[in-house]
């Protein structure tokens, strides 16, 4: 949301972003709130989240600061139901058509939260999005003619992404990033690949191949690595590059 925000308020002097994780934090499932965390939510007007759940674990900070207005990037996109107790899946952003929606949304919240601003929130949001949409096309005209459509991801992150461009997770490596399959479930996903004569396994630049690699020996399915913009540059060109990487690996592993 950070990229998202920085591209919104561009050339804004008057408003000030403040990412409030590291760039190297990765996905929020274990996040806990840090006393600066805390000292720039009491200075601050707005919080921008992903929504879908993502932030749930600032639910009980943010209701005790009436003033703090949340400018929620989900709204309007059909979520991904999760399995058994498994919630919402909140990767919304790895889908590039969401991102869209999202930035609109960012955009949109801002304008009516902060009149004054309105008109360049809504030209910096349009510019934007313009840049996105000539990728996503880029992505599409690439990707809607592979052949090789089944893949294996390193864990939940890429539904939204696979949704879009009709791509099949054969298999899902870790189901919670950190948490290392079993053994069982690594003979299943094993199986899986063999059956289906998956030849990519996608791990991520974030967590450890160990598991990956495992399959990949176990099948000669060979591992590449798909970024789901979680870590890395906090420019404000960083989301376009990264998909862009992603697209060439993509196009390499697909064909």
């Amino acid at each position: 949301m950070y990229i998202f925000a920085l591209n919104v308020t561009k050339d804004m002097p008057n408003v000030k972003v403040i990412d409030m994780t590291q760039p190297t934090t990765g996905c929020l499932h274990d996040y806990v709130v840090t006393p600066d965390d805390m000292k720039n939510l009491e200075g601050a007007q707005f919080l921008i989240t992903n929504g879908a759940g993502m932030e749930s674990f600032m639910d009980k900070v943010t209701s005790q600061m009436p003033n703090l207005q949340i400018v929620d990037s989900s709204k309007g996109i059909q979520l991904i139901k999760g399995e058994g107790d498994e919630g919402d899946n909140p990767h919304l952003w790895v889908s590039i058509t969401n991102a869209i929606t999202q930035v609109g949304n960012i955009g949109e919240q801002l304008s009516a939260l902060d009149p004054t601003n309105a008109a360049k929130y809504k030209e910096n949001t349009n510019a934007y999005i313009k840049k996105l949409e000539v990728e996503r096309d880029k992505m599409h005209q690439t990707l809607d003619s592979v052949k090789n459509r089944d893949i294996v991801t390193f864990h939940e992150a890429f539904p939204y992404f696979a949704q879009e461009f009709n791509l099949n997770i054969a298999g899902v490596i870790e189901r919670e990033p950190g948490s290392e399959p079993s053994a069982k479930e690594l003979a299943e996903t094993i199986d899986e690949v063999k059956s289906l004569n998956v030849k990519a396994l996608f791990a991520e630049p974030q967590y450890p191949t160990k598991a990956a690699d495992t399959i990949a020996k176990e099948t000669g399915a060979k591992v590449y690595t798909l970024d789901p913009i979680v870590t890395g540059p906090m420019d404000a060109d960083a989301y376009i590059n990264i998909m862009d990487s992603n697209l060439k690996t993509l196009q390499e592993a697909l064909k």
